[in-house]
């Protein structure tokens, strides 16, 4: 435990300096995208670590707890971004907006209790673990796209727009945000699949309209349509924006809110 509470709190450290050094360089007009990468490299090596010495000591993965569950989406959401961040140099300078997210979600994570949970029979199998790794590509994938949006957001608001000069414009923002968006709308459905699978092997049915399974196939419809209204009718950026973080808005709630305030057999906290 203290070994865990220890990595968690040096993986944190870097995230933050990472992102402090992220905002400031934006506002300084400065670059400093390698040393960003390094610190953001190292947190989540370091944060990685304490959700395997966990991950060991408690012998199951961490998805059962609102602790345990926000812990290892940071840890996705960073791991997806930071990819993003070292593949695509044009939409570096969203970090300085990106990393904000993160930091409301440490600080979050901080407030749950570390307490262990109790392992469901129903939560031993692969299909779960399989579940939860498309969810976590669908969110991260949908997490960077909103990064982009939020950009074109501020331009339109004439805010940063001087500091956003680095990026590509709203168009080619726009069109970059939506390939994520197709990313995130394939393992999304994966994400579903693998579920209704699990379900089956969990509960003897696929699909039962339980809350979470209810909010989650909105997400996908909402994910679905917006996809559908970018390739038919080729709204503005700014739509396609507000489009791409109603997604994630929704898709966000899903994760984090809907298992710990439903009473049907299908939540996290348990």
């Amino acid at each position: 435990m203290q070994t865990e509470a220890l990595l968690i709190w040096i993986g944190i450290c870097f995230y933050v300096l990472a992102g402090s050094l992220a905002i400031i360089a934006l506002v300084m007009g400065k670059r400093p995208e390698r040393t960003i990468l390094a610190l953001l490299t190292i947190a989540l090596l370091v944060h990685g670590a304490a959700i395997i010495e966990r991950w060991i000591r408690l012998g199951h993965g961490p998805y059962l707890t609102m602790y345990e569950i926000l812990n290892s989406n940071i840890w996705s959401l960073a791991f997806v971004y930071i990819l993003a961040y070292w593949r695509i140099r044009s939409i570096r300078a969203s970090a300085a907006v990106v990393m904000p997210v993160l930091f409301v979600m440490l600080a979050w994570m901080q407030l749950s209790s570390p307490d262990a949970g109790h392992l469901p029979v129903t939560y031993d199998t692969t299909w779960l673990i399989i579940h939860i790794l498309f969810g976590k590509v669908f969110l991260g994938s949908a997490f960077v796209a909103s990064g982009m949006a939020l950009i074109i957001l501020l331009r339109d608001f004439n805010i940063g727009v001087k500091r956003f000069a680095s990026m590509p414009d709203n168009l080619a923002l726009d069109t970059l945000a939506y390939k994520f968006m197709i990313l995130a709308l394939i393992f999304d459905s994966l994400m579903l699949v693998a579920g209704a699978v699990w379900a089956q092997d969990a509960w003897g049915r696929y699909w039962a309209w339980d809350p979470l399974e209810t909010w989650a196939f909105l997400t996908w419809l909402t994910l679905a349509l917006a996809i559908h209204l970018r390739i038919t009718f080729k709204p503005s950026p700014t739509r396609g924006a507000i489009m791409i973080l109603i997604v994630f808005v929704l898709g966000f709630a899903t994760f984090f809110g809907i298992p710990f305030v439903s009473t049907s057999p299908h939540k996290g906290a348990v």
